[in-house]
């Protein structure tokens, strides 16, 4: 790697750490709403070092040379993990955790999976609650989407640092407009969120916090038992609106806003999206109607777990550790598509199980008809060529094939060091959940966790988050050179 390169990822990765530093300093202020002055000094050193550090690394890299799309995707690679190592000194510091569990639960939040560390978050600190809901709602967006909503830079540039945070949808020609529009519409939907929340009851504490994680399609909760804790169907029905919308296109938003309601069901990812949401829910209810004995509360659980899987959120109501391997299954496949392209949900993404399955039905429709007859296909709205589908075909499956060759990874690492109480089915639902970033658990991640799962799972929220791509760039650039 060329010193201008260095330097160059260096200066990006300065400039986030400096935003790091500012959402750090500010929620101080929460500590001194709650006169928890001893919890502030977490925070406080989190903003002074990230800050230090990236003013270091801005100041001494500002000479270099542009950035380009190989680089940003180095950017991006590295610092969702230079961030968490930042953001993880507050759970050291004020609640007394170790660095590995620390690291863990900043990832976690970050890459808005919502897999724990922490047992009982109801005994935490509201300064830490506050920093664990914070961290989840802006990496839902994305901090180096944030960034640029701050930072003005050369058009080129900032879609290069847009496009390797896994986004590709613009509202607007210019990507400032864009990324502008949609941190406008991620506070309204959240401040909706909140409204909705109060409305049906949930503590306003409570409301902000799971607005923040819902929208966000995070799902840390202030509560041990998640949702579960407040045994409320009218809590648990306000999410389920909330949750779709955190999984719904911010384009799709964008035309909602502007007076066209019917955009939703135009979309070809929302129309999946409530496919997916009623097959599912309708299989998981007639599964778990034999662990409940009660069609309204295996409905009740059932559809709140599958929109909270399909979405990538992750808040829990019913005890899925007890529910059958069918039912581990189901969840499975929904946390595996996961939510719309252009959203805060994770997963392979909705877009990309239409291609495959609309590339399925255009490769037999073209294997029936004459070797020289024009083949075009109808997908959502557009009608594609054979080269545009065959690219789009091809882009879908590459992903899927990679997330797949990492998924089984994770699987046979944490098969070795799991506990042989627990079934294949929940191993395997472990490691979707993380690299979905969902953040559902059967119970295999706790603090007590062997080390080496601990790691996997980091390693698979990561993948999960960066869908993959910028992270293979990343290990080629490095040890390939960036020539």
């Amino acid at each position: 790697m060329k010193l201008n390169n260095l330097k160059i990822i260096s200066r990006e990765i300065g400039n986030l750490l400096l935003i790091v530093c500012a959402l750090s300093f500010l929620s101080i202020s929460i500590s001194f709403i709650f006169n928890e002055y001893h919890a502030a000094f977490g925070l406080l050193a989190t903003s002074l070092l990230s800050g230090i550090a990236g003013l270091i690394l801005k100041y001494t890299c500002k000479d270099a040379s542009d950035l380009q799309l190989k680089h940003a995707m180095a950017v991006s690679s590295i610092a969702w993990l230079i961030i968490p190592l930042f953001s993880a000194l507050p759970f050291i510091l004020v609640e007394g955790m170790s660095p590995l569990n620390s690291f863990f639960e900043a990832v976690s939040g970050w890459t808005g999976t919502g897999l724990s560390m922490i047992v009982a978050p109801s005994q935490l600190t509201y300064t830490i609650q506050f920093w664990r809901s914070l961290t989840q709602w802006v990496g839902g967006v994305g901090v180096i989407v944030l960034m640029l909503s701050i930072i003005t830079r050369p058009g080129t540039i900032m879609f290069y640092l847009y496009r390797a945070e896994g986004r590709e949808e613009k509202i607007f020609p210019h990507i400032m407009d864009t990324v502008r529009m949609i941190w406008w519409i991620y506070f309204l939907l959240t401040f909706i969120s909140v409204v909705i929340l109060l409305a049906v009851g949930m503590p306003w504490w409570d409301s902000i916090n799971h607005a923040m994680v819902a929208i966000g399609t995070g799902g840390f909760s202030v509560k041990d038992a998640s949702i579960a804790s407040y045994d409320n169907p009218f809590i648990e029905l306000a999410l389920i609106p909330i949750m779709v919308m955190g999984a719904v296109s911010f384009l799709v938003h964008y035309k909602i806003l502007k007076g066209n309601p019917r955009e939703f069901l135009k979309d070809l990812q929302c129309r999946t999206l409530l496919v997916v949401i009623i097959i599912a829910a309708l299989g998981l209810t007639l599964e778990n109607y034999f662990h409940f004995s009660d069609w309204l509360l295996s409905s009740r659980y059932s559809i709140f777990q599958v929109v909270s899987a399909l979405t990538c959120t992750g808040l829990q109501t019913g005890k899925i550790n007890e529910w059958t391997s069918t039912a581990h299954i189901v969840l499975i496949l929904v946390m595996l598509l996961g939510g719309a392209a252009g959203s805060t949900a994770g997963g392979i993404k909705l877009i990309r199980g239409v291609a495959l399955y609309s590339g399925i039905n255009w490769l037999f429709k073209k294997i029936s008809l004459p070797e020289n007859a024009v083949v075009c296909h109808k997908f959502g709205n557009k009608v594609l060529s054979s080269d545009n589908m065959t690219a789009l075909l091809s882009e879908a499956a590459l992903i899927t094939f990679l997330w797949f060759i990492f998924l089984i990874l994770g699987i046979f690492v944490m098969l070795q060091i799991t506990p042989s109480s627990y079934n294949l089915d929940n191993v395997i639902f472990e490691v979707v959940s993380a690299q979905s970033n969902v953040g559902l658990s059967t119970g295999i991640t706790t603090p007590d966790m062997n080390w080496v799962g601990k790691i996997m799972l980091i390693i698979n929220m990561w993948i999960g988050r960066l869908e993959i791509i910028p992270i293979i760039v990343m290990f080629k650039l490095i040890f390939r050179g960036f020539e």
